[in-house]
């Protein structure tokens, strides 16, 4: 199958069409997903399938979340928004994988701090970013729980894995109006919770979709066997 942007073209405009009947009312969301070819993050067998609102393997335990699940988590954390551009200055994302959220998050802002735990997948997402000329993303090999930066200020947290509860530490590294974004569970039952930053002294909490994510794990991984 050729790399073309022309073949991909009707399967992607497709996948638009399907989140779009799927509840995803952000055309600002819609349009930074249209622009970003998610083919070129997993395997070429996987081609085929890569506009399909399905997850995909990407090695090492891991999945590209499937197109929903990223324009569902995209749409909430910039909901409280109404421009366009790159409305945010800092945004954490915790659990890179191949990096699609990472080029769709991209998008809205200024500068992204991505962590993964597992250094083949950083290497992969690198390579990945590169290929799109994507240059606003800081790659970071670490532990999601601990590693991100406590002197910044976030104005927005994405998780791409499930911890059994969201890292309550983050909120303090949150500006005012921000938000996290982050499936919280067990490996049999988990939602899509975002914690809405309303105040320095108040949180606001709500629960969305039922969600399946892979578990938040401690640690970093040399080569993701323990994944």
């Amino acid at each position: 199958m050729s790399n073309s942007g022309f073949t991909f073209r009707r399967v992607r405009e497709e996948m638009i069409e399907n989140l779009l009947n799927m509840g995803i009312k952000d055309f600002r969301v819609l349009d930074a997903i249209s622009q970003v070819p998610r083919h070129i993050f997993v395997d070429e067998a996987l081609w085929s399938r890569a506009y399909e609102n399905r997850s995909l393997t990407i090695g090492y335990k891991q999945t590209i979340s499937q197109p929903y699940i990223v324009a569902k988590m995209t749409e909430l954390l910039i909901s409280h928004t109404k421009a366009r551009g790159k409305i945010l200055n800092n945004v954490l994302e915790l659990g890179t994988g191949c990096g699609y959220q990472t080029a769709v998050l991209s998008y809205f802002s200024e500068n992204i701090y991505s962590i993964e735990r597992i250094k083949p997948l950083v290497s992969k997402a690198r390579e990945n970013l590169n290929e799109l000329k994507i240059r606003n993303v800081e790659l970071i090999h670490g532990d999601g729980f601990v590693d991100w930066d406590n002197k910044k200020k976030y104005d927005g947290v994405i998780c791409a894995a499930a911890p059994r509860e969201y890292p309550h530490d983050l909120v303090d590294n949150l500006n005012v109006s921000a938000k996290i974004v982050i499936p919280v569970g067990s490996s049999k039952s988990q939602k899509l919770n975002v914690i809405n930053k309303i105040s320095t002294e108040e949180i606001e909490q709500d629960l969305y979709d039922d969600v399946s994510f892979v578990p938040m794990l401690p640690g970093k991984s040399d080569d993701g066997l323990d994944s």
